[in-house]
């Protein structure tokens, strides 16, 4: 493919929001090709940052689906990295922990993502990669109000 095929149309360049999306195809896309899965990572740095959680807190906090947030603990805890039991203040609840499994597999991740983000930003100065993610938690946070 020649550089004018793989060249985008100006008119779309000048959306942001088009270069947010074709910017977090191409991370995600680097991501899965290191395998990173990005919801075994969010679950595992959620648990890390707040603690223990319930199953459904987990879901609603990190915007996962509560069925697809079954599965993702399912592999978790398959794989050993996740405990869950059933709270004994309400057998209703299960209530997810992470365990040191978990704590050395979300070092791997956090290494392997932030392998990916050196990639990604390298074109930008330390100071602009600051900019940026400020900009970017602004945005972010405007969005999940």
């Amino acid at each position: 493919m020649d550089d004018d095929a793989r060249t985008a149309p100006p008119s779309l360049t000048a959306l942001t929001t088009y270069l947010l999306s074709r910017t977090g195809k191409t991370a995600r896309t680097r991501l899965a090709d290191r395998h990173l899965r990005l919801w075994h990572h969010a679950v595992l740095a959620a648990l890390a940052d707040f603690g223990p959680h319930a199953q459904r807190d987990l879901a609603t906090r990190l915007t996962i689906d509560p069925s697809d947030m079954a599965k993702i603990l399912d592999e978790l805890a398959t794989a050993g990295h996740v405990d869950r039991l059933r709270d004994p203040a309400d057998r209703r609840r299960v209530l997810v922990t992470l365990n040191d499994s978990g704590r050395g597999l979300l070092a791997e991740l956090d290494a392997e993502a932030q392998a990916v983000q050196t990639e990604m930003l390298e074109p930008l100065s330390g100071a602009e990669q600051r900019q940026l993610n400020a900009l970017l938690r602004k945005v972010f946070e405007h969005t999940s109000s």
